[in-house]
């Protein structure tokens, strides 16, 4: 398999963030709903990124996103799982 471009690597990566800011539903303190505050402060840092040519910072910029974006998702996963089981067993009972 042939070496992704950095630049279709940054949208891939751009767009799974996207994906997954649609599934934070509820509002932080400012009653501002999180999917809005991830969206938008995933734009800023794609933004300030967009200029950068060093290539080995680009790549650690990738693999960073990457692994945080992964990071968040298996919690996401891990707390939503926590809450069908504590709901299926408050139904059990």
């Amino acid at each position: 398999m042939p070496p992704v471009k950095p630049n279709v690597e940054a949208i891939r990566l751009y767009r799974d963030i996207l994906r997954t800011c649609k599934h934070f539903h509820w509002c932080n303190e400012h009653g501002e709903p999180w999917n809005q505050v991830l969206r938008r402060n995933a734009r800023k840092e794609f933004e300030e990124a967009r200029h950068e040519r060093d290539p080995l910072l680009v790549a650690r910029l990738l693999v960073v996103g990457r692994q945080c974006l992964d990071d968040a998702q298996r919690k996401f996963d891990t707390a939503q799982r926590k809450i069908v089981e504590r709901v299926d067993d408050s139904r059990v009972r």
